[in-house]
């Protein structure tokens, strides 16, 4: 089965991190990708554009798309995506890890279950060293059991889905949605009666650190928050009352200092 990889990188991100992620979508991969799409979101500096060349230039099937300017991540997949060339596109970030064996995983799992449109894994966060192993964050595995936590929360990791290219573009593919245009999707998905799954097996490494917790409260992340709790309420997926125990209720811990949302993100991954 032929597949995409869809992975985008802007100025700020971290060269080194930006490396080793390309590395495990082709290196390391039992089954490598039959083609790679890097959407670079605007102009980079020399050592991303280095490291970009390189790859490419080392690597077979990779497609550059050039932004003129900084379109912010939903932008960047919208326009990325359409270059894809396969059914089943890949996401990947730009400061994970891909383990070695995810593509195989995901996709034998798919030919095994060809009803399911979205498929992502559990993910092992690490913090500096990938030794470091600080939690793994682990999702329903069933389609009923991740339409449950669609109600209130997010129940697809977007760093190790893997979906199917026809779904995500007859929704209307990501949209600009501030650092929510995952749930966003996933939400206009459900309702379109996409179905979802979990592999019970972490098969990417991903990277936390405070700058995580800090652009996951303020304003514009609690305004998000609610405009999303407002599309389940009018979708039917919440009823009034919990649009109010949910929504403002989430809304009120994004606007709470960085350390308090530390320790309620590390109490959520424990429970």
């Amino acid at each position: 089965m032929n597949f995409s990889v869809l992975i985008s990188v802007y100025k700020n991100d971290k060269p080194s991190f930006f490396n080793l992620a390309l590395e495990s979508i082709y290196e390391i991969q039992s089954l490598k990708p039959n083609q790679i799409v890097i959407i670079k979101d605007g102009p980079l500096g020399p050592d991303l554009n280095q490291i970009i060349d390189s790859f490419k230039k080392n690597t077979p099937n990779v497609k550059l798309v050039n932004l003129s300017t900084n379109k912010g991540l939903g932008e960047a997949l919208r326009i990325g995506l359409r270059e894809c060339s396969f059914e089943f596109v890949a996401r990947m970030d730009s400061d994970d890890i891909s383990k070695p064996d995810r593509f195989k995983t995901q996709i034998n799992y798919l030919i095994q279950n060809p009803n399911i449109d979205i498929l992502s894994s559990w993910v092992d966060e690490f913090s500096g060293s990938v030794n470091n192993i600080v939690s793994t964050r682990k999702l329903p595995l069933t389609h009923s059991e991740c339409a449950k936590m669609l109600k209130y929360g997010c129940p697809i990791n977007h760093p190790a889905v893997i979906f199917k290219k026809s779904k995500v573009l007859s929704v209307g593919s990501y949209e600009a949605f501030h650092l929510k245009e995952d749930i966003y999707l996933w939400l206009k998905l459900y309702v379109n009666n996409a179905k979802f799954a979990n592999i019970p097996e972490s098969l990417l490494l991903f990277r936390v650190n405070d700058n995580m917790y800090k652009r996951r409260r303020g304003f514009k992340y609690a305004k998000s928050e609610l405009k999303l709790f407002i599309f389940r309420y009018k979708n039917q997926i919440i009823n009034f009352f919990e649009l109010i125990k949910f929504g403002f209720l989430v809304s009120f811990i994004r606007l709470l200092p960085t350390c308090f949302v530390k320790k309620i993100y590390k109490i959520l991954r424990k429970n």
